[in-house]
């Protein structure tokens, strides 16, 4: 890519995510009026018929108007109309304070059209900012706006000399200000961050993404629709090429992003994304090969809207009622909204229990022993949340004459039987069967959920052997990324198995990427789903024992 796009060239100067998405879905078409030779990208609505745009001064041509990595002038914003077909026509330089003789590009405005927010070089009231060896980062500014002109600007307060901060978003309740920057605390090369706008100027601290959304490379380009749906870009993540888009919905935390897939994406940078979700049809900036130059603005149409995979966890401890006391060996069986049983599991001596659910579904859960009364509760998932606790408590009833109620399929927890040889230990953990993973996903699903409870009561029978969680992928995607697929694999089982009592020190994760496939779809071969998922599996083996 050529290093046009200032946002990314002045940041250089200065786990899981799956294609879920149809690629039939958008229909991606090129600009006619608003692309040209040069770079020309990072849209953003301004009102309903108007779009505001980054592209070179054409009129500029002496030496010091030239910026050096691309040799092309400074770039400047431009506002044009948006036509009933999606061109951006009669495009026109602003004029006014916004304008420098420096970068100016990506500019977000408030729904009233009266603030708006934008990225510059480090340049204010006629003052370059530079770092220790001379280099000029991106800033971030605020400014008011009348009657079409940019008064009143202000810079954004957590602007620094030694970093960038750019790429400006607003949540729908303009509430939230988000933005990408290589700050101190960034966890990769650039960042989502986001801070609350409070009054007069303030903002909250800035506040990490975190790791479900920020990776190792680069976080850019964000942008909120009115579905409060982050769009960002990313090279950090399993994509189709460099820069890819993803879209991560705010109100569902507990899921990851989503790839876009094609066309949106491409083999090269795909970035600036934004929608009108009403009328379904968008913009987004990429420098495939079909443009007319450099970077260029493209229009799509979408047909339907995006759908997101969500997974949470629901967990928590049966007591007795009276004297709070764990209750080891309940019953305790999920059931959805229908009274359908779902899952279900015998605790052990900890007493805890752990399902896998959907986000946004009711459910019902219920827990019984002899010799106690039956115990339920009725609960909606919190998309919020990652976990969900619950606990059952139970009271004391005296039963002679019925069984306890515990299917003959679940294992009772016996804390007194041990086996002595961990070969036998190692048997009993060949007959589980391995766990599997959904494509490009880590989260534990409950047919998995179901065997790792056994693993966990092989264990607490042998408390004396030390196991690794050995994790595995199919062959698609790249042999780096489907390494650290395979250890986010490998963690959340671990992570599944200490949650529900077992010390961390008795499990290790251990992510082995590709490199042992079961069968013949290795890289290139054409397999069907079914053969895959035989690749993306975790299985247990004693590695030490006391």
């Amino acid at each position: 890519m050529n290093k046009i796009k200032f946002l990314i060239a002045i940041f250089v100067l200065s786990i899981s995510f799956g294609f879920a998405q149809d690629t039939e879905n958008y229909t991606v078409r090129l600009l006619d009026q608003c692309n040209n030779e040069l770079s020309n990208f990072g849209t953003s609505y301004y009102g309903e018929n108007q779009m505001i745009y980054a592209s070179p001064d054409t009129k500029h041509k002496i030496i010091k108007d030239i910026w050096n990595p691309n040799q092309q002038a400074f770039l400047d914003l431009f506002v044009g109309d948006i036509s009933e077909d999606g061109e951006i026509i009669n495009g026109k330089q602003l004029v006014g304070d916004v304008k420098t003789k420096f970068h100016e590009a990506d500019a977000v405005f408030t729904k009233d059209l009266k603030t708006v927010y934008f990225t510059r070089d480090n340049y204010y009231q006629e003052k370059r900012y530079r770092d220790e060896n001379g280099m000029t980062h991106l800033a971030l500014f605020k400014a008011d706006v009348n009657d079409g002109k940019w008064t009143n600007i202000v810079p954004f307060p957590y602007n620094n000399p030694k970093f960038s901060i750019g790429h400006p978003a607003l949540s729908n309740d303009e509430k939230t200000l988000y933005f990408i920057s290589d700050m101190p605390s960034s966890l990769g090369k650039t960042d989502l961050f986001k801070v609350s706008i409070l009054d007069d100027n303030h903002y909250s601290l800035p506040k990490n993404l975190g790791p479900t959304i920020n990776s190792v490379e680069r976080e850019m380009f964000a942008y909120v629709s009115d579905k409060d749906i982050l769009y960002f870009s990313s090279d950090g993540w399993n994509g189709h090429g460099e820069l890819d888009i993803f879209a991560y919905n705010l109100n569902l935390e507990a899921v990851e992003p989503t790839n876009l897939g094609q066309p949106i994406n491409s083999y090269a940078d795909d970035f600036a994304f934004l929608i009108n979700e009403n009328a379904q049809t968008g913009y987004l900036s990429s420098n495939r090969g079909d443009g007319k130059g450099d970077d260029d603005i493209y229009f799509f149409k979408q047909k339907k809207s995006i759908k997101f995979d969500c997974n949470q966890i629901a967990k928590g401890v049966v007591l007795d009622k009276k004297t709070k006391r764990r209750v080891p060996g309940a019953l305790v069986i999920l059931y959805d909204s229908e009274g359908v049983e779902i899952n279900s599991q015998v605790v052990g001596e900890d007493a805890k229990f752990s399902f896998n659910i959907d986000c946004t579904s009711n459910y019902k859960i219920e827990g019984s022993k002899f010799n106690y009364t039956l115990d339920s509760k009725e609960f909606k998932s919190n998309p919020k949340l990652s976990v969900l606790n619950l606990n059952i408590e139970k009271d004391i009833e005296i039963v002679s004459s019925i069984a306890p109620n515990i299917p003959k399929n679940n294992i009772s927890v016996q804390s007194n039987y041990f086996v002595p040889n961990y070969n036998n230990c190692q048997t009993e953990l060949d007959n589980v069967s391995t766990i599997y993973f959904d494509l490009n996903k880590s989260y534990i699903r409950p047919d998995a959920a179901s065997e790792l409870d056994k693993v966990i009561l092989i264990m607490r029978k042998c408390p004396n052997i030390i196991i690794e969680a050995e994790s595995h992928t199919d062959s698609r995607a790249s042999n780096l990324y489907n390494l650290k697929l395979s250890q986010r694999r490998a963690q959340s089982t671990v992570e599944y198995i200490v949650a529900n009592g077992i010390n961390n020190y008795r499990i290790k994760a251990k992510g082995y990427g590709e490199n042992r496939l079961k069968n013949r779809c290795s890289n290139g071969i054409k397999c069907t789903e079914p053969e895959h998922q035989v690749n993306r599996r975790t299985r247990f083996v004693i590695t030490n024992h006391q």
